[in-house]
């Protein structure tokens, strides 16, 4: 029976990322919620069950659903969760950005779509999001200035 648990974690994130795929956040929501609930329990027994990749997956995966539902704070919490599981994994700061931007925090926006970059150079939507980010930061600016005329 040894690695039963770690079989049954994997077979749980990839009936999550089925449900995901199908557009059935719900299910999926509950199933990545499992899957980080398994990894967390583990690794607080000095067991490890998967991987980072995939642990950073199931919270970017999470997070995306919580995003669909225009949950952002809840959403940023997951992509932060994603990047602390794995800081090479470029998705989750382009997706953190995009909220960022969003919300009109755009310097947070900005550092997200460099780090972005920073992992992968050829990132094209976030290269085009921190392009924008910046001509937003800048309007965003002008027009305060102006209001202090």
């Amino acid at each position: 029976m040894e690695g039963q648990p770690g079989r049954e974690s994997h077979a749980t994130l990839a009936l999550a990322q089925a449900r995901f795929e199908k557009g059935e956040y719900l299910e999926a929501e509950a199933l990545y919620s499992a899957y980080i609930r398994h990894c967390a329990c583990a690794a607080s027994a000095g067991v490890s069950l998967g991987s980072p990749e995939d642990l950073a997956t199931a919270y970017n995966n999470r997070g995306q659903i919580k995003y669909f539902r225009v949950d952002f704070y809840e959403a940023m919490d997951d992509y932060t969760s994603a990047i602390e599981a794995q800081p090479s994994f470029e998705v989750p700061y382009y997706n953190r950005g995009l909220i960022r931007y969003r919300m009109g925090y755009f310097d947070e926006a900005l550092e997200d779509f460099k780090k972005v970059l920073d992992l992968n150079p050829g990132f094209h939507d976030a290269t085009l999001s921190l392009k924008q980010t910046i001509l937003d930061k800048e309007e965003k600016q002008r027009r305060n200035s102006e209001k202090s005329y």
